[in-house]
């Protein structure tokens, strides 16, 4: 009794089951389509009330295509009486491909403008070395891409946080003797044209020339804002793959720190040798001939940098271990690894050693989003490190 009691209470009203039936073409749904180049022709048929214009789209996406990238040429429709009597309705659509125009070109001059919007602050630091270095890490702006707000949203994305960052520092002096403020680039500065052979080129608004003169503003404007505060300013830059310079045949590479990624803060550090006493505590670093990563001490800390698409994900401790095993390699000696590309936080350890994968400055890729339904949670992050820890770990947004 108690065991149908139970049956019945956990009993589901679901429908009964459909018997399978073998399809007829006269009677049932049908739908074709044939795709040559950049035309198809696509054939519904069904019953009167069926809406041919979304079948035919529905057919469109069935088979992988967006019909948002296809537009109606011409079309052929007719009557026709079902063998059960009702009216039906056949129609045979043409399609050609949609001709897209280039997005249109940014103004650049009006981008630049805003950077004369933030005047550089007095000079505040003390002239003495402190315990502890401030980190702060950046990277994956990618500028020229169209995606999400583009590159002004991305630009003033990343001097707010540049200067909330350096904001922070003077909330973190009051827990820390800090002088020596470390400024990583990780990469991907710009969305440059090499990636996937080129296919990104109609999805990026801004010439080659005009990400690179963005990212030299940009890099130039955190140096001015962090410089002030620091008795010693150290200032790295790596390579990303969207920032190669040259794929002879879309895959080879020349050498592998010949980066636009990394030239933009040669140009910068060129600068800043012009520019006086002001800025003679100010060190800049970028990879050796043929290299890909820069290592550097920070108060006792050996930080290693590296853009990241060296490894897969999740495999960054076994890339560093590789690494590590040539002793005349610095990544022999690092405490800690910071790196970029994919594009969110992510903070991992082993043993005394911390991995630390910062998020990205643009605020979205529209493939990875079309793809999983994740968009970006843009930002930077700072640091407060010594001899090896790193206590303080903090995202900028």
């Amino acid at each position: 009794m108690t065991d149908t009691l139970l049956a019945d209470l956990l009993t589901t009203p679901t429908p009964p089951p459909i018997s399978a039936r073998q399809a007829d073409p006269d009677r049932d749904y049908t739908r074709q389509i044939e795709v040559s180049g950049d035309s198809a022709e696509v054939t519904v048929r069904g019953p009167a009330e069926m809406d041919p214009d979304s079948s035919a789209a529905d057919v469109l996406r069935a088979h992988r295509l967006d019909p948002a990238d296809w537009e109606v040429s011409g079309f052929r429709s007719s009557e026709w009486t079902m063998p059960n009597g009702e009216p039906g309705v056949s129609t045979r659509f043409s399609f050609a491909r949609r001709k897209h125009s280039p997005p249109q070109r940014l103004d650049v001059d009006e981008l630049l403008a805003v950077f004369d919007q933030h005047p550089p602050p007095a000079r505040t630091a003390l002239d003495t070395e402190g315990e502890w270095t401030f980190v702060v890490a950046l990277g994956d702006m990618q500028f020229g891409k169209v995606d999400g707000d583009g590159p002004e949203g991305t630009l003033r994305r990343a001097m707010d946080c540049i200067d909330k960052a350096a904001d922070l520092l003077s909330e973190y002096r009051l827990r820390f003797t800090i002088d020596h403020v470390h400024l990583c680039w990780l990469g991907d500065h710009i969305e440059g044209f090499v990636s996937q052979n080129g296919a990104n080129t109609w999805r990026t608004g801004l010439t080659l020339t005009e990400q690179i003169r963005l990212t030299r503003r940009l890099m130039a404007h955190a140096v001015l804002k962090l410089a002030p505060h620091a008795s010693r300013l150290t200032v790295v830059a790596v390579p990303g793959n969207h920032g190669e310079a040259v794929r002879p045949n879309g895959r080879g590479v020349t050498r592998y720190d010949d980066s636009h990624d990394t030239d933009a803060l040669i140009s910068v550090a060129e600068a800043l040798s012009l520019a006086g006493e002001d800025y003679e505590h100010v060190e800049v670093f970028v990879p050796d001939n043929d290299e890909l990563t820069v290592v550097v001490e920070c108060s006792g800390t050996v930080i290693a940098h590296a853009h990241g698409h060296q490894w897969r994900p999740g495999k960054h401790f076994e890339w560093w271990k590789g690494q590590s095993f040539d002793k005349t390699s610095a990544m022999h000696q690092a405490d800690v690894l910071l790196a970029g590309h994919l594009h969110h936080e992510f903070v991992d350890t082993d043993g005394p050693r911390t991995f630390i994968q910062v998020p990205a400055l643009e605020s979205e890729s529209t493939w990875w989003r079309h793809r999983t339904g994740t968009r970006g949670a843009p930002g930077l992050m700072v640091m407060v490190t010594k001899d090896g820890a790193v206590p303080v770990k903090e995202v900028v947004r």
